[in-house]
């Protein structure tokens, strides 16, 4: 649960806000807000916000524009309470223009309160803060202080978000003291929960459990509604957190935990408030989960689920289906629970956007694979360990396709997350499932896993699975020293890792394809696997590379594999020479431009000549099929600070998916895009996501890029060499160019470390 943010406190307070419509004799109009005030407090805010908007409606036509904005101001928070963020914010935009001319002092710091709300809401932390300060002097100057309470009960929210313990604890205090001047009993207990969650972290634990008792005993006196549901659940799993911390208490806590759990459950019934009783059913199934109590967990689990269904709050629904499907599995009822598993995903997959944005604001240290992966993986597991029981070969590769195909969702997803817009789903229109491409070629799948990895290939004659039995915790352990040490150009201390992970992720399947002809393996990688090349791993022979071409990409559902038109490559190759923005010159850029162009001719900008305006108008003007960026990149985990260097500027990603993506509209999208000199931060597996779907969030088929930075004149040599080998018509395909490059970097005295030649992966197509 959330810090809890009273979002209808106006709702629960006895004084005026703006409008005096209820002290007037009831008309259409004051019954529609009464019934969406009502819907509202029952946590039907679908309803809330038919009404409402009925309403506003009614207002606009009468030319009452007080409460016009009092009822658009109330649609912004049932918008806010649905998860429908950017919904909300146009309600207060239109707010904001009808009050522009008013005076009307407390219209203002409500629209100025509730922007702040949703500006947390969505991660805007800095816009967030500025809102809620400027709100709080101004309810401060009007006296209004149960406003003032509720606006330092969101700002104790957004400190805890940013994990400023100290600044939320202050702010919850100041809240708790100016609500009960303002006798707001609600706001009260609600900052007294509050507090008792950011107590947690600074090891206050008594401190905590002191002010959920307090909380708890205002809560029991007060009227039933959806904030003081939501008030109970929050007690309750507060004291359920504290469970682990104060042990000599342990049962008494758990009581409690029931208690403030079962509270909130009866009273959510009592008012039909589904959405608060599909949480609070969900959260005491929970709680029964954790004490083993697995067939009572799941009766009130099924109960939640139905809540959810009737309330239609998908974001309840997905965690109790997925409850469900854990209770299920530990009651060994293995085919019902892959059927909950199921259906999670389905819930999960349909307020994608929504979650990540919960996941945002409530957990803002945490990812979409922290909280939601696991829903995939679980299934994934339980898919594959029913397979093996399945004597049916046919109906086996069925089930580990679904296996694979869960997991590609999450994929999926993850770079939806990550990318934060469509260019993914634009991405999997153009898929082709890649076992239909190559004859040569094997796709590796592997999937990390708590107790084993799992390696599912694709070859041209079907799929088949390898078990490993190495965990993902180990595994990723591996990968870390690794990847740490392949940097380093002094030393073969990565060379036994190397030969640790080939046993682990090659030797186990390479007998799989023995004299099949395979020629190239186009890995999937996952979680931290994205952070190393696998081309470096190395059987005690020889490494990866010189047995077969290496290709990356992000999901096999997110791959356009076609052949390069060598014939008709129309090249744009940009670079800096020059020292720009802090960042250290790259001298053997100009050769590296000058040999591209020798080989396919195009156009080169360098240097002042890379603006990012010249780039958008070349790239509207003429039809390439390569982009080629010699100049400094970094990938970061927040995808708004990954960038390219421009001469005048950082290129984000989403201006980069401007200029490049407009290709993807054409016949043939952009084929090509080589970064020869970006980086991503060891252990950083976020930032890796960003680098595996750069051509994606390009909108081109394929990608060249570094893991790490290069020795600048390596990294134009490698490359050049590259550009040759894919200028070769004997060269069958970009993957085998890359090879070859590599492989002649390998053979060379000065150059034969891995740090030098491994770094480049090519990504999605490798025809």
């Amino acid at each position: 649960m959330k810090y809890i943010i009273l979002a209808s406190l106006f709702l629960c307070l006895s004084v005026g806000l703006g409008t005096d419509i209820h002290a007037q004799e009831a008309s259409p109009v004051d019954q529609l807000m009464r019934d969406g005030s009502q819907a509202y407090q029952h946590g039907d805010f679908e309803q809330a916000v038919e009404r409402w908007t009925s309403a506003a409606g009614a207002y606009e036509r009468s030319g009452a524009r007080a409460e016009q904005i009092d009822t658009l101001i109330r649609l912004s928070e049932a918008y806010q309470s649905l998860g429908r963020y950017r919904t909300a914010a146009i309600q207060l935009d239109q707010a904001k223009a009808l009050a522009a001319d008013r005076d009307d002092s407390l219209l203002t710091v409500r629209i100025l309160w509730r922007t702040g709300s949703v500006y947390q809401a969505t991660g805007q932390y800095v816009e967030a803060e500025r809102s809620l300060q400027e709100s709080l002097r101004r309810a401060k100057t009007l006296s209004q202080a149960a406003v003032t309470a509720a606006i330092l009960n969101d700002l104790g929210n957004l400190a805890a978000s940013q994990r400023k313990f100290a600044d939320a604890l202050a702010a919850y205090t100041e809240c708790f003291q100016t609500a009960q001047t303002a006798q707001v009993k609600l706001l009260a207990a609600t900052s007294l929960v509050n507090a008792a969650r950011v107590l947690l972290p600074s090891k206050q634990y008594r401190e905590s459990k002191m002010r959920l008792d307090q909380a708890a005993g205002i809560l029991r006196e007060l009227e039933p509604s959806h904030e003081q549901i939501s008030a109970f659940i929050t007690a309750g799993l507060t004291y359920a957190k504290l469970r682990v911390s104060l042990v000599e208490q342990n049962k008494d806590l758990t009581l409690t935990a029931f208690q403030a759990l079962h509270d909130a459950a009866k009273t959510a019934d009592q008012l039909g408030d589904r959405r608060g009783s599909s949480f609070a059913w969900g959260y005491l199934g929970k709680l029964y989960e954790e004490e083993r109590r697995y067939t009572e967990a799941l009766g009130v689990t099924q109960h939640a689920i139905l809540m959810s269904q009737q309330a239609a709050a998908p974001e309840g629904l997905y965690r109790w289906q997925w409850q469900a499907g854990r209770l299920l599995n530990a009651l060994g009822r293995s085919k019902e629970a892959i059927g909950a598993y199921r259906k999670a995903i389905v819930a999960v997959q349909s307020i994608r956007s929504e979650v990540s944005a919960a996941i945002a604001a409530d957990q803002p240290d945490a990812s979409f694979r922290e909280t939601v992966g696991a829903v995939y993986f679980e299934l994934a597991d339980l898919l594959l360990r029913g397979s093996e029981r399945d004597v049916d070969p046919q109906h086996r590769e069925a089930v580990l396709r679904e296996a694979r195909d869960t997991v590609e969702l999450f994929k999926v997803a993850e770079l939806q997350d990550y990318f934060q817009d469509d260019c993914v789903q634009a991405a999997r229109s153009h898929a082709t499932g890649l076992e239909q491409v190559s004859k040569t070629a094997a796709v590796i799948y592997p999937i990390m896993l708590q107790d084993r990895l799992e390696i599912l290939v694709s070859l041209p004659s079907g799929m088949v699975r390898k078990t490993v039995p190495v965990g993902a915790e180990a595994l990723t352990e591996e990968i870390r020293a690794f990847r740490t040490l392949l940097e380093k150009r002094s030393t073969r201390q990565y060379l036994s890792h190397a030969k640790t992970l080939y046993g682990w992720l090659i030797q186990p399947i390479e007998p799989l394809w023995a004299n099949a002809g395979i020629d190239t393996l186009v890995i999937v990688p996952d979680g931290a696997l994205r952070t190393i090349p696998l081309a470096a791993l190395h059987d005690g022979t020889q490494f990866l590379i010189k047995k077969y071409a290496v290709a990356t990409t992000p999901g096999v559902t997110l791959t356009d594999p076609r052949p390069l038109d060598r014939k008709g490559i129309k090249l744009l190759s940009v670079g800096i020479t020059e020292a720009v923005q802090d960042f250290p010159p790259l001298p053997h850029v100009a050769r590296e431009l000058e040999t591209i162009h020798g080989l396919f001719g195009g156009t080169s900008l360098l240097n002042k000549q890379f603006m990012m305006s010249r780039v958008e108008e070349e790239l509207k003007a003429n039809p390439y099929s390569i982009m080629h960026i010699a100049s400094h990149g970094q990938f970061q985990s927040d995808s708004n600070e990954t960038f390219l260097l421009a001469y005048d500027g950082k290129m984000t990603m989403d201006r980069l998916e401007t200029y490049v993506g407009m290709l993807r509209f054409r016949e043939e999208p952009l084929a090509l895009i080589t970064l020869s000199a970006c980086e991503t931060a060891a252990g950083d597996d976020r930032a890796a996501l960003g680098l595996a779907g750069v051509a994606i969030k390009a909108g081109a088929r394929s990608a060249l890029a570094s893991l790490w930075f290069l020795d600048d004149q390596a990294s134009s040599q490698l490359v050049t060499e590259f550009y040759q080998q894919l200028h070769d018509d004997s060269v069958a395909s970009t993957a085998m160019a890359l090879q070859r490059a590599q492989i002649k970097f390998l053979e060379h005295p000065e150059y034969n470390h891995p740090a030098y030649w491994a770094a480049f992966l090519l990504l999605n197509n490798w025809l």
